[in-house]
């Protein structure tokens, strides 16, 4: 059993909020894993197969038992049919976000959105020359039709450098289109279709692209051209945020669609009259997961938590409303928020939750609904009850908003700046770390410790989702910290004030680092994966964690994961992952639990990158 808060987080408000669950009898995340033990081991392994119903089928680890399924399916078989469909999950909410996306751009340009308008003309203007079309309204057909297109390729995929191009196609996995990719991916699994193991993860790897520099870098870069390309801005983190003297309202999901237009009503002076006529002092926001990234990049908006910080903050007893949209929003909230007055808002037409009001969003009346929303949580205020209010004196101040175009905008105006501090070891490398939280580690444990070594070995740290809010909370994202770096990287971030972990933004961003990274390799004349960089998931626990691992593979960068994916129970499909693939991409997977060690493993792969390169240790 697992009494020591110390071992759940090393988040102090988390860990004094996870104090004040356990003396309240309120459950949380942790208190669920404990109940779960032992996991299944058939699970664990991904040796496990529901896709038909002569089973369930699973196959004896030790050769004792089974090994076969019914259908004559192996341990290889299934561990890949079963990888390759958390691919298409992951890929289908990813690319489902940018499908969104591409909507409301569409009734924008035609003017069926009229809360909305297109911040950053230049990157509009950019798009279409890449799209070879001359109006908005075209480029919006242009790219919703990636999504359906039978054929290819998907536009972006053509940033890539020649030789990664040149790569796919031999291989095969070029994307022709996101939903033929994902479809595909279902059909192949289906009982009776795709039965040869490197057939099938070759799919999911075609599959990932498709949303890597498809459907995720869509999202990307339309919410640019919507809400404006962020840059750098200060701002703050961790639950001390909350104001016990104004309304507080979370947003907490993934899509900026609805929470822009929540950040324009609760700056309304109608609804801060309201809110003071309450009792309130004003109106606060604050956000957890990709939706708080999105928010905190372009407008300011501080973060709450990360993943496994959203029952407690609800826990608080400060909160009036939570409102979420898509994705890693717990079902537990329900019950949570029902111990408290807070009201668990959803909004989304795809996400319903127990216990939560439902306020469906649709853009063509946003402004509406998020008027609407802001004024239920206002009244919600003198429903607080203020002798159950526990806010942590926590906060930490954070610079966040790099977007590629902000960061060469730092150097200067080209990546040159850059590529020369590489060439002479001041920036040894580049580390791409990101993902999830899990409660099977001890929560930001994998995330800090990781960034702490990287930095110190002078890696400049590119980071986006759950790990930027882990390092934000933990002070890596403020210019000081770069005296937690080596002299070289310390040098090169003081004398651009920046810190030496740059927040790149929500997980769709990750987009934003294969861009950087395309951009650096074609500097250089060289592929992606010849680049002195890895990636890396210390706390991943999601399927579109799967997908962004898979495309960052296929894009040729080494990825280290911190826990173990189902794929144990074949030897073949795990020896494929972690030692044949680098044959094949020039990039594999590994997986080392311990973040410290797992960022030597980095450390490693760009010095042996440097040397190829002849730019020595």
């Amino acid at each position: 059993m697992i009494n020591d808060v110390r071992s759940k987080s090393i988040d102090l408000a988390c860990q004094e909020m996870l104090r004040a669950c356990e003396k309240a009898g309120l459950e949380t995340a942790w208190d669920r894993l404990e109940k779960q033990q032992p996991q299944c081991g058939f699970g664990e392994l991904g040796i496990c197969c529901r896709n038909c119903n002569m089973g369930p089928c699973r196959i004896d680890p030790f050769g004792e038992g089974a090994s076969a399924g019914v259908c004559g399916a192996t341990a290889d078989i299934i561990v890949a049919r079963n990888l390759l469909r958390s691919i298409a999950a992951g890929a289908a909410a990813h690319s489902d976000h940018g499908r969104d996306v591409a909507h409301a751009f569409q009734l924008i340009v035609e003017g069926k959105a009229p809360s909305y308008g297109i911040k950053d003309q230049e990157k509009l203007d950019r798009l279409m020359k890449e799209y070879g079309v001359d109006s908005p309204a075209l480029l919006a057909a242009a790219i919703l039709n990636e999504f359906g297109k039978q054929d290819g390729p998907i536009q972006f995929t053509r940033r890539v450098p020649p030789q990664r191009l040149d790569l796919w196609k031999k291989l095969g996995i070029d994307p022709r289109g996101v939903d033929r990719e994902i479809v595909e991916c279902l059909h192949r699994t289906h009982m009776g279709v795709d039965n040869d193991y490197v057939n099938l993860i070759l799919h999911g790897l075609r599959t990932s692209i498709a949303d890597g520099w498809g459907g995720s870098m869509i999202a990307t870069e339309l919410q640019d051209v919507i809400f404006g390309t962020p840059k750098p801005l200060f701002s703050e983190a961790n639950m001390g945020v909350l104001d016990p003297e104004k309304v507080n309202i979370i947003i907490h999901g993934h899509e900026p669609l609805l929470s822009e237009m929540i950040i324009a009503a609760a700056l309304d002076p109608d609804m801060i009259d309201l809110a003071r006529n309450e009792g309130a002092k004003g109106i606060n926001l604050a956000g957890i997961c990709c939706t708080a990234n999105e928010a905190l990049m372009r407008q300011g908006v501080p973060i709450a938590g990360n993943f496994l910080s959203q029952e407690l903050i609800v826990a608080t007893g400060a909160v009036e409303a939570m409102v979420v949209d898509v994705q890693c929003i717990m079902p537990a909230l329900g019950t949570m928020a029902g111990c408290f007055h807070t009201k668990l808002i959803s909004t989304s037409p795809k996400a319903k939750f127990p216990g939560a009001t439902h306020m469906e969003f649709h853009e063509g009346t946003a402004g509406e609904t998020a008027r609407e929303i802001v004024r239920t949580a206002v009244k919600n205020f003198r429903n607080r009850d203020r002798s159950r209010v526990q806010i942590p004196d926590i906060k930490t101040r954070c610079m966040a908003g790099f977007s590629v175009e902000a960061i060469v905008s730092a150097l200067g105006g080209s990546l040159n700046p850059l590529i020369d501090a590489i060439k002479s070891g001041s920036i040894r490398g580049i580390g791409a770390v990101v993902g999830c939280n899990n409660p099977k580690i001890t929560h930001d444990f994998g995330h800090i410790s990781m960034v702490r070594e990287l930095i110190k070995n002078d890696v400049l740290v590119l980071t986006t989702g759950c790990n930027a809010q882990a390092c934000a909370k933990a002070g890596l994202l403020q210019p000081e910290a770069a005296e937690k770096a080596g002299d070289g990287l310390k040098a090169v971030c003081q004398a651009l004030g920046v810190p030496p972990v740059l927040h790149m933004g929500s997980c769709v961003d990750i987009s934003r680092i294969l861009v950087a990274a395309a951009a650096l390799a074609n500097a250089l004349g060289v592929d992606i994966s010849d680049l002195p960089a890895a990636g890396a998931a210390p706390e991943w626990m999601s399927e579109k964690a799967v997908s962004i691992g898979a495309y960052v593979v296929s894009s040729g960068v080494f990825t280290v994961l911190g826990t173990v994916p189902p794929v144990l129970g074949s030897k073949a499909v795990a020896e494929l992952l972690t030692s044949g693939a680098k044959d094949v991409l020039g990039a594999c997977f590994a997986v080392e639990p311990d973040p410290v060690k797992a960022a030597i493993l980095m450390i490693e792969h760009i010095d042996s990158q440097r040397r190829k390169l002849g730019l020595g240790d």
